[in-house]
């Protein structure tokens, strides 16, 4: 979330919170929220209230 973090890093990070929180939105809820000033805390607590729909 801090915008002077590499991209590589933000990359390798987004890609263990979606495999470690079982979420595919994670980076929409860190660049597109509608929260005016989304934490890390916040956007880890709406990601693990996700659960996929069962088909």
């Amino acid at each position: 979330m801090n915008p002077e973090t590499p991209e590589e890093q933000s990359s390798e990070t987004l890609t263990a919170l979606q495999q470690g929180l079982a979420c595919p939105h994670i980076s929409d809820y860190v660049f597109w929220s509608s929260d005016p000033n989304p934490t890390a805390e916040k956007v880890v607590d709406r990601a693990m209230v996700y659960k996929p729909i069962a088909l």
